[in-house]
């Protein structure tokens, strides 16, 4: 799991989207699951980063995933249409 730091504004957006991609690089497996209980802090180059990482995933072929999303930033998500780009559960297989 990659963890989101409690702050996540302009100012730290491109160093965090840089932490996630080497995370990502580094994980076994198909599931990515971004853990953002921890953001204080924010604005909407959250969302951006999100979004970018959600590309980089989808490159390659992984499945995106984000847990904990504060209320505020869900809201803002839900104002830009994009809330259903950033799912929170992981697709269940039908049997």
């Amino acid at each position: 799991m990659l963890v989101l730091p409690e702050a996540l504004t302009q100012l730290q957006a491109t160093a965090c989207l840089r932490m996630l991609v080497q995370g990502l690089r580094a994980q076994q497996g198909k599931d990515v699951v971004v853990d953002a209980s921890a953001l204080k802090h924010f604005d909407s180059s959250a969302l951006a980063v999100l979004l970018e990482f959600r590309r980089e995933c989808l490159a390659l072929g992984r499945l995106f995933v984000v847990r904990g999303l504060p209320d505020r930033l869900g809201n803002l998500a839900s104002l830009y249409g994009i809330v259903d780009l950033l799912p929170s559960d992981l697709p269940t297989t039908v049997k």
